[in-house]
């Protein structure tokens, strides 16, 4: 039975040299194997666990490969499966006669999945089950780039046992790009970025200001406008506009002052204009 006196080598240096190191460990046997997991268990033999490791970490490696299309570092992929070879051996139980290479995986992918999830886009992507599912499927499945047909979308959303809305929403969530918020160069017209659209300006002080100052003019211009008014006439405009609910009709200050609701209206317009040229004037 090999015996291994090196420690685990780390990812965090050259990946060549660790993908180079990791595959010139040998194979376990199965025997070999079932013997060094059953001295882990019953003995909680470091060593024993430390080779069982070490003979598998070319199979992260290998793992780590099918996940660099989302963009991350191998290193780090293979750092994330590393972990979660770790755990299949803690958990592996030789009795069941299954080969810990197939135990493995599932844990070693569990890793490198909740490492993408976490690290793929700034914003998070990912947080049902069917939209895990989606993400990690939904790729490999499509045929081409072009968007998904809705017979595909069909297809696809009664295989994964998902709805066909969300493989909609997740296409259109993985076909998107992040944009950056800050412009890359301020002497190009192509870099127009989402800061320069996106800021409040209605929360700057300056802006603040302006506005008060503009209310404490228009509400003064206001109150004196009404002031030059006849007492009918700031009654009708009052009733008309100055209401915030139950605004009066036409008809309903005609029948309050016995005349037309045409002279109502005649009288509305005249105050109105003296109104606009008191209050421009107070602007």
């Amino acid at each position: 039975m090999p015996s291994y006196a090196l420690p685990i080598p780390s990812a965090t240096g050259s990946l060549d040299t660790y993908i180079q190191s990791v595959n010139r460990f040998p194979l376990l046997s199965q025997q070999d194997e079932t013997d060094l997991a059953r001295r882990f268990r019953d003995h909680e033999d470091l060593d024993a666990a430390r080779q069982l490791i070490m003979s598998h970490l070319r199979v992260v490696v290998s793992i780590a490969r099918g996940y660099l299309g989302y963009g991350l570092p191998q290193a780090d992929l293979i750092q994330e499966g590393n972990i979660g070879l770790m755990k299949a051996v803690k958990r592996f139980d030789p009795e069941r006669g299954v080969r810990l290479v197939s135990f493995a995986v599932h844990w070693i992918r569990a890793e490198m999945h909740e490492y993408i999830l976490r690290n793929w886009r700034i914003v998070k992507i990912a947080t049902t089950k069917a939209q895990r599912k989606l993400f990690f499927n939904l790729r490999s499945m499509k045929r081409g780039l072009d968007t998904l047909g809705a017979a595909e979308v069909n297809a696809m959303a009664k295989q994964l046992g998902v709805k066909a809305e969300e493989v909609v929403e997740m296409e259109t969530r993985l076909g998107g790009k992040d944009v950056a918020l800050e412009p890359l160069n301020d002497d190009s017209e192509d870099n127009f970025a989402p800061i320069a659209y996106l800021r409040d300006t209605r929360a700057e002080p300056d802006h603040i200001l302006e506005q008060e100052q503009s209310a404490r003019l228009r509400s003064g211009g206001l109150e004196k406008a009404l002031a030059s008014l006849d007492a009918r006439s700031r009654r009708i405009v009052e009733a008309r506009w100055l209401r915030e609910t139950d605004q009066a009709t036409l008809h309903d200050l005609a029948a309050e002052f016995g005349v037309s609701a045409e002279r109502i209206r005649q009288i509305e317009n005249k105050a109105m204009q003296k109104m606009r040229g008191i209050i421009g004037a107070a602007a």
